[in-house]
C-alpha cells in the first residue's frame, strides 16, 4: 500500500515510516520541511495523490488556546483532501483519556480532532496512546529551577515511542477500525515519582517537590490518563527504557 504520513519526520512519524517500509509498504513522509503544510493545505493534493492511507501525526507548536483552531483547520483540510484523492483510510494518533480532562484546552482540542474524523467522509482509525517516555524530560523542564522540580502526583501509564510507532504502523497497514485502539505502558506511576526516577537515572541531584498545582498535568485528576479495560499493554518499563 502507498501510505502518506503527514508529520512523518517527527519522533513518531519517522519511526512509523521506517516500520511500514520495512514491511513492504510505500510509506512517504511529509511535513512542512518537505513542502506539505496541513494547516494551509499547501502541498496536500500532491502528497495524497495515489495514496491508499493517510496518517496524520501533526500537532500545534504550543498546547494553548490556539490548539482547537489548529486541529479543526488541519482536519478539515485533511478530510477534504483525502476524499478528493480517493484515500480509503485515515489514521490519527490521540491521547488516552483526553475526554476526561476538560480542564485542559489541549485535551479538549484532541477530542475535537477525533470527533471531526469520526464525522468525516473517510473510513478511519484512531490510535490513543498514553504519554511517551521521551516526553517526560520535557514535562520536568516546565516547572523546574536549579534546585527543585515541582510536579503533581498525577497518575500516568507512560509508553516508549517505539511501541507507539509499531501500533500506529499496525493499524495503518490494516483495514479501518472505524473505532479506537488504546495503547499504554506496563506500569502506572505518579508523575512526581516519574520525576524522581528520571533525575536519579541522570545523576541529577535536584529535589522533586510534589505540587498538585504545577504544570499542565495539574488539570488531571484520578485515573483519567490510565488505560482502561481492552487497551493493548506494551512490555517496556520506564526504568528499562532509561537504562538504554
Amino acid at each position: 500500500m502507498k501510505i502518506a504520513v503527514i508529520g512523518g519526520t517527527g519522533l513518531i512519524g519517522s519511526r512509523v515510516v521506517e516500520i511500514l517500509n520495512t514491511r513492504g509498504h510505500e510509506a512517504v513522509p511529509h511535513s512542512t520541511s518537505t513542502g506539505v503544510d496541513l494547516l494551509s493545505g499547501r502541498g496536500l493534493p500532491e502528497a495524497l495523490a495515489g495514496a491508499d492511507v493517510v496518517v496524520n501525526l501533526t500537532k500545534p507548536r504550543t498546547f494553548d488556546d490556539a490548539s482547537p483552531a489548529f486541529f479543526r483547520k488541519t482536519m478539515d483540510n485533511l478530510l477534504a483532501g483525502a476524499e478528493a484523492a480517493g484515500v480509503g483510510h485515515a489514521v490519527i494518533l490521540s491521547i488516552v483519556g483526553a475526554e476526561l480532562v476538560p480542564g485542559s484546552v489541549y485535551y479538549r482540542a484532541k477530542v475535537l480532532q477525533e470527533d471531526l474524523l469520526k464525522a468525516g467522509p473517510v473510513p478511519y482509525s484512531i490510535v490513543r496512546s498514553t504519554q511517551f517516555f521521551e516526553f517526560i524530560g520535557t514535562v520536568l523542564s516546565w516547572t523546574s529551577d536549579e534546585h527543585t522540580v515541582r510536579l503533581p502526583a498525577t497518575l500516568m501509564q507512560p509508553i516508549a515511542a517505539d511501541e507507539v510507532a509499531r501500533a500506529v504502523a499496525d493499524v495503518s497497514g490494516g483495514v479501518p477500525l472505524r473505532g479506537t485502539l488504546d495503547i499504554a505502558g506496563p506500569e502506572v506511576l505518579a508523575l512526581d515519582e516519574l520525576g524522581r526516577i528520571t533525575l536519579a537515572a541522570r545523576g541529577d541531584h535536584r529535589t522533586v517537590v510534589t505540587d498538585d498545582s504545577a504544570g499542565m498535568y495539574a488539570a488531571v485528576s484520578g485515573h483519567a490518563l490510565v488505560a482502561k479495560d481492552g487497551a493493548v499493554i506494551a512490555g517496556t518499563t520506564y526504568r528499562e527504557w532509561l537504562t538504554r
